[in-house]
């Protein structure tokens, strides 16, 4: 098979590019800096292919991963409009290039904001983006697949919820540094439940559904994927104490108390992520493509911590 991966130089990017040198696919990564692959274009701005369909002629398949994530201090004056030009023109630009040179499928990392933040949710629910990255990646969605009817070119679409493995930054490299540090935490009685998405198994689903002879049922279908062990605040922390073999004091304070406190501090969007609910129905992926996690969370999390401390 004959990919091209766009971000191939990410958190995501790199693991999948990894993966299918290791299947001896041929790999061509579209970066934004230089990255040791054998085949690579360097590109700043996704508007900046026009002629890439002539580096892909004979490609079977384009995995879009390249974004413009969510980002705690914002400073543009436009944030929609900053989050649009990368992650629906850009995204858009780069697939009208995989038409123009005969590629029979596009898969598109999504994400789970395109849902909403918290409740539980199916392929079949309304989304209900409640941010400027959410709303970009459904807009992104509405024009991928009117391309796919205007064209032959099958579009995959996939909704993950937080992906974590060796390199993994954000709140999920936060929660581990405060393990590591042996801190009391006031996270012992936190009953939400949350569900996550492995690395490997995140790759795993990834390289079925570019692959169209593996997949044939993925064309033009939208997933919600995750690993299928939801967990809560407090079971993650034990579980990520017990990977790294460090003691946890986990105190269980009301989490009522701890949401009036940051809402007072003004980090009421902290608590949220920490005890609100987040639940994925990834049986889709399993019933339609017979697709199975080829990793547990207990073991990604030991990964994690083979690879150093994961918060890169």
């Amino acid at each position: 098979m004959k990919v091209l991966v766009s971000g191939a130089n990410g958190f995501v990017g790199r693991s999948l590019c990894y993966y299918f040198q290791a299947q001896n696919h041929e790999l061509l990564a579209l970066v934004r800096a230089p990255a040791g692959f054998t085949q690579e274009i360097v590109v700043s701005d996704l508007d900046q292919l026009q002629t890439l369909h002539q580096q892909l002629s004979g490609y079977d398949s384009v995995i879009h991963l390249a974004a413009r994530v969510h980002i705690m201090r914002d400073d543009s004056s436009d944030p929609l409009a900053a989050f649009r030009k990368v992650n629906v023109e850009g995204t858009l630009n780069l697939a009208r290039q995989a038409h123009l040179a005969g590629v029979r499928r596009f898969v598109y990392l999504s994400s789970i904001k395109v849902n909403g933040e918290r409740g539980q949710y199916a392929e079949s629910d309304a989304p209900v983006p409640e941010d400027a990255y959410g709303v970009s990646k459904w807009e992104a969605e509405q024009a991928l697949r009117a391309l796919a009817q205007e064209t032959r070119m099958e579009v995959v679409i996939i909704r993950p919820p937080l992906v974590y493995g060796p390199g993994v930054k954000g709140n999920f490299a936060s929660l581990i540094r405060l393990v590591q540090k042996g801190w009391p935490l006031p996270l012992g009685a936190v009953h939400n439940k949350r569900s996550f998405i492995a690395l490997d198994n995140l790759v795993s689903f990834i390289a079925l559904c570019a692959d169209r002879e593996q997949s044939p049922a993925a064309a033009n279908q939208t997933f919600l994927i995750a690993d299928g062990e939801d967990v809560s605040t407090t079971e993650l922390l034990r579980k990520v104490a017990k990977a790294y073999g460090k003691k946890l004091w986990l105190i269980p304070v009301p989490t009522c108390w701890m949401r009036l406190a940051a809402k007072l501090l003004g980090k009421g969007s902290v608590t949220d992520r920490l005890f609100d609910s987040l639940l994925v129905d990834a049986n889709k992926a399993r019933d339609l493509l017979g697709w199975r996690p080829v990793t547990t969370m207990d073991q990604q999390l030991r990964e994690i911590g083979k690879s150093g401390n994961g918060c890169a």
